[in-house]
């Protein structure tokens, strides 16, 4: 009976520590490495940028001098702009300024094709306006960002951020100031400007754009704009002004 007992004892030890050898062995198991995802190609991220915003058929935006150091707005103080395209050839855009006699004013352009208006606060009436004298040239906008996505130089991938809700890539590298030319009308040349993009990861389209260094002579040498992306493909509504009616 106890010899019973004793190898019943012997038995169940035994099983305990095949058990433990057991799940020892198991937690010792390697766990497989994950593969590591690689990094995004950088040319690769700026062309499907590029044709995501040239296949845009409207698009709302934001922009402002984040240190309003930059050159006067038709003698006024640039503080910030909301704007909306839409293709092929129309845009319009509110810009706030501080003018010297009057305060915070808001000046409002708009075009449509070769028409363009101004009027230089919301109850002035419009007046024709040069479209070569309209500041901003936002007509075409997606494919002007395409074709300036094309030319930066020393692009490289700095990182990733959340922009507006979503998951980015942001993007750094160099331009001269008249690269930007098709987008902003009068700028001067031989002037260095560093663009940061910050691309959505998922869907390919920019979010924001900074645009540091001078643009204008007369820019402070701190000067950094920021371009804001509110939406695309969203309703937009551009008219030319009744002037007939004012």
């Amino acid at each position: 009976m106890n010899l019973s007992r004793t190898l019943r004892r012997g038995l169940s030890i035994t099983a305990l520590m095949a058990a433990f050898l057991f799940l020892a062995a198991c937690g010792t198991e390697s766990t497989p490495t994950p593969t590591p995802t690689p990094a995004p190609d950088v040319n690769e991220v700026l062309s499907k940028a590029g044709e995501k915003m040239a296949a845009m058929s409207s698009v709302k935006f934001g922009m402002v001098d984040e240190k309003e150091s930059g050159a006067k707005f038709f003698d006024t103080t640039f503080k910030s702009m909301e704007g909306e395209v839409e293709a092929p050839e129309s845009f319009k855009m509110v810009v706030k300024v501080v003018a010297p006699a009057f305060g915070f004013v808001e000046i409002e352009m708009m075009a449509i094709g070769e028409e363009a208006y101004i009027k230089f606060s919301e109850d002035a009436p419009w007046a024709p306006l040069p479209l070569d004298q309209v500041p901003f040239n936002f007509a075409g906008m997606g494919a002007t960002l395409r074709d300036l996505f094309s030319t930066i130089e020393e692009a490289a991938i700095t990182g990733r951020e959340s922009v507006q809700g979503a998951q980015t890539v942001r993007v750094e590298g160099n331009i001269a100031s008249e690269g930007l030319a098709d987008l902003i009308t009068s700028v001067d040349p031989g002037h260095a400007v560093v663009l940061t993009l910050w691309i959505d990861e998922a869907e390919h389209t920019l979010r924001q754009m900074r645009i540091a260094g001078r643009i204008y002579d007369d820019d402070g040498p701190e000067t950094t704009r920021l371009l804001n992306i509110h939406g695309i493909d969203v309703p937009v509504d551009i008219r030319l002004p009744d002037i007939a009616g004012q």
